[in-house]
């Protein structure tokens, strides 16, 4: 019989649960696709999130040819064999198959570039799936002829929800009592994974030999011992074990952090991910305190890519001391939320008239630019005027930490600003 996670596999938009924002009845995508138009797109979330489910209720949907690879598995044979296969298909008023790739990140340039003709001339639909921000792992030609969707992990209330239609749906569960006493360990070994909750259930289910069954967090924890995996990269102890390399290089705890790193290491994480972390690191929890902490990140992404392993993991030891021994601040990251908070409460304001370019004659006689002052102009370069819309005059935003660096920096802005910013 088929495991559970697959038994259970929705094949409407009503049976998914999770993603309301791109799949709910109102959102764009389901629109755009019940109206039978499917763009190329790439599917961006954790594990377990639903990915390959609403691609294939996608195809489902749209009533086409459905083919699938992982790219863990496949190449550049493979992508050619299919787009041969769709274009034998093609006729007048035929839509085009979707290609749907699992883990579309572990492509490299050439296996990527070969989808490139087939996306753009409309030969195959591509449905890219993958774990990895897009950005950094998706070519920028491809990306451009992509709509990339985020996914996220599913909260408390679709894990109940998949819990309770799965009891009451299931051919096999439906037929035993089982009540779920609690479900707090059930949500955290799952970790917002679907396809991992539904597993951990089986699991359960299977290691007692009854029909009748009580769930609690005690039960679930003693099964889940003797099978869990030491390191499971694609579930919950990859985001456990990278919060707490993160936590102890921001905790200033050098060995501790070397050890989470060797734990990455050796369980096989992917080392560009970590190299990634650590650039995020050093200007969430670094920053102004020592701006060279993001030099020496973005140095050591680079030689990561370029020495691979086992070498690269001298060089994140390298890093991730360097790091963890630096002075920390978060003052940039509070700023810029500190704006982001503040846009949306004050809706995007005027730019004042001294602020804007004069291109034209008009412009100028409407008075743009008309008051500005050019700061090189002035004694070390600095004159006093306003550049915050007049309704949020004073405002302050960034608060320097209590470093040397940012120290001198709040007697800068004291010197130049007076009590402005106080």
């Amino acid at each position: 019989m088929q495991p559970l996670a697959e038994r259970m596999r929705p094949n409407s938009f009503d049976q998914y649960i999770g993603q309301e924002h791109i799949i709910g009845k109102q959102a764009p995508l389901r629109k755009t696709i019940e109206n039978g138009i499917i763009p190329s797109m790439i599917f961006w979330g954790p594990p377990g999130v639903g990915k390959t489910t609403l691609a294939k209720i996608i195809s489902t949907i749209a009533d086409r040819p459905f083919y699938t690879l992982s790219a863990i598995s496949s190449g550049v044979k493979d992508v050619r064999e299919i787009i041969e296969k769709a274009k034998k298909t093609q006729f007048f008023n035929t839509h085009s198959p979707i290609l749907f790739i699992d883990e579309i990140h572990r492509f490299n340039k050439s296996q990527q570039d070969s989808l490139l003709g087939a996306v753009e001339e409309g030969i195959i639909t591509l449905i890219g799936a993958t774990t990895e921000n897009p950005s950094f792992e998706i070519i920028s030609p491809l990306l451009s002829r992509t709509q990339v969707y985020i996914l996220k992990a599913l909260d408390k209330s679709d894990l109940e929800k998949m819990l309770s239609r799965v009891l009451k749906e299931d051919i096999e569960l439906k037929n035993k009592k089982i009540t779920i006493e609690e479900n707090k360990a059930l949500f955290r070994f799952s970790g917002g994974d679907a396809r991992k909750l539904l597993n951990i259930l089986e699991l359960i289910v299977n290691s007692i030999p009854k029909n009748t069954i009580t769930i609690n967090n005690k039960i679930v924890e003693t099964i889940l011992q003797e099978n869990i995996s030491v390191y499971d990269k694609g579930g919950e102890m990859h985001y456990d074990i990278i919060s707490a390399y993160i936590k102890s290089i921001r905790g200033s705890d050098p060995n501790a952090a070397v050890y989470w790193l060797g734990r990455m290491i050796e369980g096989g994480e992917d080392i560009k991910f970590i190299a990634r972390r650590l650039i995020i690191l050093s200007a969430e929890d670094i920053g102004l305190a020592n701006p060279n902490a993001l030099l020496i990140a973005n140095q050591a992404f680079q030689a990561v890519n370029v020495i691979g392993l086992p070498e690269a993991r001298i060089i994140l030891s390298e890093a991730t001391i360097y790091l963890a021994n630096s002075s920390k601040s978060n003052s940039a990251y509070l700023a810029i939320n500190n704006a982001q908070k503040l846009i949306k409460e004050s809706g995007n304001l005027s730019v004042p008239l001294n602020l804007r370019n004069a291109p034209s004659q008009l412009m100028k006689e409407l008075g743009y630019g008309k008051t500005y002052k050019y700061a090189h102009d002035y004694p070390e370069h600095f004159i006093s005027q306003e550049f915050f819309p007049e309704e949020l005059s004073k405002t302050t935003l960034y608060k320097p930490a209590d470093n040397p660096n940012e120290s001198n920096a709040r007697q800068t802005i004291e010197k130049r600003w007076g009590n402005k910013y106080k």
